[in-house]
């Protein structure tokens, strides 16, 4: 599968390429692939743009972690107090669909335009199905196992770390994929509105220096970048968590 998508790739950037060169289109609408490559390399290595990118992973991670820690308090505080299941629940319902965007307004005001406000947008759009995810793997954990473990005199704290936690793993690895999907967009988004986020900014602002200056070709390479990474975390780094754990345990 990986191969194809690199030919497909290869395929499309070459459909570009010839495309560009035959129809002399202007590269301030259009730049040409090498054009767009040239740039990549010059802004990577001889500019800002490596560490705007350590910088943007920097901070998702950070918010990234965040976002899992307070969805296994929140899936274990919903386990142990019937209560607080409604409570979640509903919170969880409300906040789901919500964009992170549309709640700009309200971090402004309450975080400010810094560092925290993008962190607060991150743990917002990553959260949420992280959390519905790992509820979702605890009821779904069989009773035959923790019969099992009510018959070794586990107590229910044991039961939950032991064997519910260990159960839901394959769902909190399919939730942290899709919490940062999300909020790898929402990060590039909310920082193209903020601006700089940290010393040098990140990706998002690179695109926005790059759009206000019109440097077409700058735009097409910091996009090209967000795809690259958002593949790399998906098929290398997801994928290496996933072979040392849930198929190395058979739990797929």
């Amino acid at each position: 599968m990986k191969k194809k998508r690199l030919l497909w790739a290869a395929i499309l950037l070459a459909v570009w390429e010839i495309s560009v060169k035959l129809s002399h289109i202007s590269p301030l609408l259009f730049p040409s692939v090498e054009e767009v490559l040239k740039t990549l390399y010059q802004d990577l290595f001889h500019g800002d743009l490596l560490i705007q990118t350590l910088s943007s992973l920097e901070i998702i991670g950070i918010g990234m972690l965040l976002a899992a820690f307070f969805a296994i308090v929140l899936s274990l505080f919903s386990l142990f107090h019937p209560l607080a299941e409604g409570l979640i629940d509903t919170i969880t319902t409300i906040a789901h669909p919500l964009p992170g965007l549309a709640l700009l307004p309200l971090i402004i005001i309450w975080f400010g335009t810094g560092d925290s406000a993008i962190i607060a947008i991150i743990v917002h759009s990553a959260l949420w199905p992280l959390l519905l995810n790992l509820l979702t793997g605890f009821s779904n954990t069989p009773s035959l196992y923790t019969d099992i473990g009510k018959n070794l005199s586990m107590s229910n704290t044991a039961i939950t770390l032991e064997i519910r936690l260990r159960y839901a793993l394959p769902y909190l690895i399919s939730g942290l994929k899709i919490g940062w999907a999300r909020a790898w967009r929402a990060f590039i988004s909310a920082e193209m509105v903020f601006g700089a986020v940290g010393k040098k900014g990140g990706l998002g602002f690179y695109i926005l220096t790059k759009r206000t200056f019109m440097d077409t070709a700058g735009l097409f390479a910091g996009i090209i970048l967000i795809v690259i990474i958002g593949i790399l975390v998906e098929d290398i780094f997801f994928s290496l968590i996933e072979k040392r754990t849930t198929r190395k345990w058979g739990m797929n």
